[in-house]
């Protein structure tokens, strides 16, 4: 839990300071929250949120709502105008790009001035950007970048220049991490491979493969280790089955050629498929389709992606679920940290992103508006 350390200052009246603390946590005008929020926007223990609230109250700045819900009676504080770097992961994926466009909007909702650079999915370059954005002395960086091997260098650079991190997607050393609970998207992708290997080919699976970026590193690869113990769960007899892990790099292409090479050097018949993303989920069965061998796989994939959508949406597709992982969402939620960060109040040292399974026969469902846009914007 972070917490802001009032500096040594003889004439610094503590208690006005926590006050306005308490007055900071409302944010809109007419805005009722109940105590435990106002503590926790505050980072003030509940007990002294308690106490100044009522004080507040006695001089007319803050009005009880209800039994337990208060509200300022004063225009919210202008909050300070933050600089935010963001150095995203690049372009070639829908899931960055919405990424992207979510931040920026937020940013721009949020009054922030938001210094954006592209990592392009290179190491150097992300490197490079952080330099960039500690030479532009920024008050928070929002790091979207792939390579485990690089998250050290990258967050050492931002850590000398006392710049707080926020990490998307991989971890990087001291930064608060945001983004997947790899290991239960996982497992929600598992079980229910699990339970359609058993129901329809009733468990006779000749290999699981387990298609992986092993760039990432050890946290986003949990996401195939919870898939391996889901399917095991719900469909004990794949204990006996082979598993066979490809890199694909994450990407539609090389998930391709890598899978394509295997087909060619197996005898199995029967697969299900475990894939670290839509990109690679989608590779994997084009790879399937051109070796004439679609009826052999079910494949599941993660991040419920436009690409991963449209396919779900196609008659007897052999992709039978993604795990959603909403990055349409997340620019709104990251800056809330961030503006949390800032302002100092506390903020756990990892914030997970919620999870839904999304299958041929919900897609239209969770995602209502896919078939209006591809109306509104169809393809060239």
């Amino acid at each position: 839990m972070r917490s802001e350390t009032l500096p040594r200052d003889a004439y610094l009246v503590k208690s006005v300071v926590h006050a306005s603390r308490a007055l900071t946590a409302f944010r809109t005008s007419g805005e009722a929250l109940p105590l435990r929020e106002i503590a926790g926007r505050s980072g003030l223990p509940k007990s002294m949120a308690f106490r100044l609230l009522y004080t507040l109250e006695r001089c007319g700045m803050v009005e009880k709502v209800g039994e337990n819900l208060y509200r300022s009676t004063l225009r919210p504080f202008k909050q300070k105008l933050f600089r935010i770097g963001y150095a995203a992961q690049g372009t070639d994926y829908q899931f960055s790009r919405e990424v992207s466009v979510g931040v920026e909007r937020a940013a721009a909702g949020e009054g922030i001035e938001l210094i954006s650079l592209d990592n392009k999915y290179n190491p150097k370059i992300a490197q490079r950007n952080a330099d960039v954005l500690v030479r532009e002395k920024v008050d928070l960086v929002i790091e979207f970048q792939t390579n485990e091997d690089v998250a050290p260098i990258v967050a050492a650079k931002y850590r000398e220049a006392n710049i707080p991190l926020i990490a998307l997607e991989v971890p990087h050393p001291g930064a608060t991490y945001f983004g997947a609970n790899n290991y239960e998207a996982g497992l929600i992708g598992g079980r229910y491979l699990g339970r359609w290997a058993k129901q329809i080919w009733r468990a006779e699976v000749d290999e699981i493969v387990l298609i992986s970026l092993n760039r990432a590193g050890s946290l986003p690869k949990m996401r195939l280790t919870g898939m391996l113990v889901g399917m095991k769960d719900t469909c004990p007899t794949l204990e006996h089955s082979p598993v066979i892990f490809v890199d694909g790099d994450g990407k539609l292409g090389e998930t391709f050629e890598a899978m394509r090479r295997h087909l060619r050097s197996t005898r199995a018949r029967w697969f299900i498929v475990g894939a670290i993303n839509d990109p690679s989920a989608l590779g994997a069965l084009r790879a399937f389709q051109e070796a004439g061998r679609t009826d052999g796989c079910a494949i599941m994939g993660q991040n419920a992606s436009p690409e991963g959508r449209s396919e779900l949406r196609q008659k007897g597709t052999r992709l039978i679920g993604s795990v959603a992982y909403f990055p349409e969402k997340y620019g709104a939620e990251v800056m809330r940290v961030a503006i949390d960060i800032l302002n100092h109040r506390p903020v756990p040292p990892a914030v997970f992103v919620k999870h839904q399974l999304v299958t041929p026969e919900n897609v239209s469902h969770v995602y209502p508006n896919d078939e209006l846009m591809s109306m509104a914007f169809p393809p060239n």
